[in-house]
C-alpha cells in the first residue's frame, strides 16, 4: 500500500496560525519535503519536532521521482512551501501532478493563503476575481499577459517582491492607467502589515519616496462594465422617424427603408404604418 502525500499549509507570517490539524500531520509524517528546509526547520523547532527533511524547490524538481519512490514504499510525506499552501505558485504543483499519475493518495490539510487574506481585507470587489500569482519576468511575456489582463472585469490578485514592487506597478500603470485602483497589501499578519487602498499612480509615487520592504500581494480592481448599448427603437418610433423624414421631402417607401435601418422592423412594417395608421 503506497503512503500519502499531505499538502500542510504553513503560516505566511504569524506562527500562531498554523492549524492543531497541520501540527499533528507533520508530527505524523514519516518525513517532510520542503522548499526551503532552513524555514520549514525553523516551524519544526516552534512545534518542538524533528523529522527528516527532503529539499524540493523550483531547482531541485529532480527530487520529485525520490520522493514519490518512497511514498510508493509506504512512507507518508508532508509536503511544506516556505509560507502559505503548498503548489500555489509554488513548485509542489509538478509533485501532486506526478504523483495523481502514480495514483499517490495527495490530502490537503488547508492553512493560511497570502492571496485570499489580501482580497479579504483589501476594500476591492470580492465576488469575483482571478490569481495571476507572479507576472512573467521577460519583457515580452510580461507585456503579453498584461494586454491580456487589460479589459478583465475581475479584480485581480498578484504577488510581488520588494525589489521588484515599483517597476511591476509603473508596468501596472501603463498598461491600466493611473486612476485603476489598488490595494497594497505587505507584510500580511506579521508586525508591519500594511493595507493601502490606493490607486495604481498614488502608490507607484508613494512607493518611489518610500522603499518597498516585505513581501507583498498587489490587489488590483477590475475594470469598469463597458457602457450598455443603446435600446433598439420601439415600432412607434421607427414610424415616428419616418414621418419625420417624410416632412424633410421623403416619400413614404424611401422614408420607411431608411428609418428601419438598424432597428429589428422591416422596411414594409413600418411603411404599412405610415400609409394605413392604427
Amino acid at each position: 500500500m503506497p503512503g500519502t502525500l499531505y499538502l500542510v499549509g504553513t503560516p505566511i507570517g504569524n506562527l500562531d496560525d498554523l492549524s492543531p490539524r497541520a501540527a499533528a500531520v507533520l508530527g505524523a509524517a514519516d518525513f517532510i519535503a520542503a522548499e526551503d528546509t532552513r524555514v520549514t526547520l525553523r516551524l519544526l523547532n516552534h512545534l518542538g519536532l524533528k523529522k527528516p527533511l527532503v529539499s524540493y524547490y523550483q531547482h531541485a524538481l529532480h527530487h520529485g521521482a525520490a520522493i514519490l519512490d518512497r511514498i510508493e514504499e509506504g512512507q507518508t510525506c508532508a509536503l511544506c512551501s516556505d509560507a502559505g499552501m503548498p503548489c500555489v505558485s509554488d513548485p509542489g504543483e509538478q509533485l501532486v501532478m506526478d504523483a495523481k499519475a502514480r495514483g499517490i493518495p495527495v490530502v490537503p490539510v488547508p492553512g493560511p493563503s497570502a492571496f485570499v487574506a489580501a482580497l479579504a481585507a483589501s476594500g476591492q470587489k470580492t465576488d469575483r476575481f482571478v490569481f495571476e500569482g507572479f507576472l512573467p519576468v521577460p519583457k515580452r511575456e510580461r507585456r503579453a499577459r498584461l494586454d491580456e489582463l487589460r479589459g478583465e472585469r475581475r479584480t485581480m490578485l498578484l504577488y510581488e517582491a520588494p525589489h521588484k514592487l515599483c517597476a511591476t506597478l509603473d508596468d501596472l500603470r501603463a498598461v491600466l492607467g493611473d486612476e485603476r485602483g489598488v490595494s497594497v497589501c505587505r507584510e500580511l499578519t506579521k508586525l508591519h502589515e500594511e493595507i493601502l487602498k490606493t490607486t495604481l499612480g498614488q502608490a507607484a509615487a508613494h512607493f518611489a519616496q518610500t522603499p518597498p520592504r516585505g513581501e507583498f500581494v498587489l490587489v488590483v480592481a477590475g475594470c469598469e462594465a463597458p457602457p450598455p448599448e443603446d435600446a433598439a427603437p420601439t415600432l412607434e418610433e421607427a414610424v415616428a422617424a419616418a414621418k419625420a423624414l417624410m416632412d424633410g421631402g421623403l416619400p413614404p417607401a424611401a422614408a420607411a427603408k431608411q428609418a428601419a435601418a438598424g432597428t429589428p422592423f422591416a422596411k414594409n412594417d413600418i411603411y404599412r404604418r405610415l400609409v394605413r395608421p392604427e
